[in-house]
């Protein structure tokens, strides 16, 4: 009777360890799977990453800058986690043809695209046609670098769409000093309103703020305007400025020439908060407006 007693608590001991054994795997399973369903959440409500095509094609002047500048561009976008980043330095992509095989990607894949290019890039009639329509009429973006205006001379409509072309760079490399006429656009807010950066700032022709919305210019009134290179006669040289075309946004801006610009936090804010705003993922008035104030301040 007693061995039977026994035997039937350490049966009931075994049964009531098997349970808890049971029942922790279990509580274990179940906070596993709890951890994984919020994992699956946020991954589900967090945007799918844009996509960038970052063209570095030369056909003119060697910007030594080229690499460092499209590899600060490739990380600005790892880090922040918005968008990837295809780095190319030729215009293959640039075409809404489609090829035979799987792995070589055409515009339609692309959120942006953004040019450090030089000279007359081998790009043929439809390219330029499938560009231009990438922008105007599919609502994507296009960021011009520094000499993306000393590009396609050839092509009117090239420099019509991003808002100029280069015209000298009077005063070569020097202490630029900048004045910030729109410091509530992305990418603004990272400078003072006032402030000297170190960099080969270009001079635009065929230029006018009756199609763009210049962000920040030079200060005329601190630079040499009686050097012979100095072309414009009204003092406007914009460094930056944004516009809508058709129903796409482009942007532009002179810095960069020097791989050290590149290392600027403010010129690195301004690159990603630009490519976001091109790619649509913020908002920002872009309206055409003349230069502010009489003095220009």
């Amino acid at each position: 009777m007693i061995i039977d007693i026994l035997a039937g608590r350490i049966k009931l001991q075994a049964f009531r360890g098997c349970a808890t054994m049971l029942l922790m795997r279990l509580l274990r399973l179940f906070s596993i799977t709890i951890a994984a369903l919020a994992i699956c959440a946020t991954l589900l409500s967090q945007p799918p990453k844009k996509r960038l095509l970052a063209i570095g094609a030369v056909k003119g002047f060697q910007h030594d800058s080229v690499s460092h500048a499209l590899a600060t561009i490739e990380r600005l976008g790892q880090e922040s986690g918005i968008y990837d980043t295809y780095i190319r330095t030729d215009t293959q992509l640039i075409t809404k043809k489609k090829f035979a095989r799987d792995n070589i990607k055409n515009l339609d894949y692309f959120d942006a695209v953004l040019f450090y290019t030089t000279g007359e890039l081998d790009m043929d009639d439809d390219q330029k046609k499938d560009l231009l329509a990438f922008v105007h009429e599919d609502g994507k973006g296009f960021v011009g670098v520094h000499s993306a205006t000393d590009t396609f001379y050839k092509w009117p409509a090239y420099g019509d769409m991003i808002g100029g072309y280069f015209d000298q760079h009077p005063w070569n490399v020097f202490d630029a000093p900048v004045i910030v006429e729109d410091p509530n656009f992305p990418g603004m807010k990272s400078f003072p309103r006032e402030f000297v950066i170190k960099d080969e700032i270009y001079q635009e022709k065929d230029f006018s703020r009756d199609k763009v919305r210049v962000l920040a210019r030079l200060d005329a009134s601190k630079i040499d305007l009686a050097n012979p290179r100095v072309h414009r006669t009204d003092k406007d040289f914009a460094v930056a400025w944004a516009r809508e075309y058709g129903k796409g946004h482009v942007f532009y801006s002179t810095f960069g020439h020097r791989s050290e610009s590149w290392d600027r936090p403010d010129v690195q804010k301004m690159y990603l908060e630009a490519i976001k705003w091109a790619m649509g993922l913020t908002q920002a008035d872009a309206t055409p407006r003349p230069m502010p104030g009489a003095d220009g301040k």
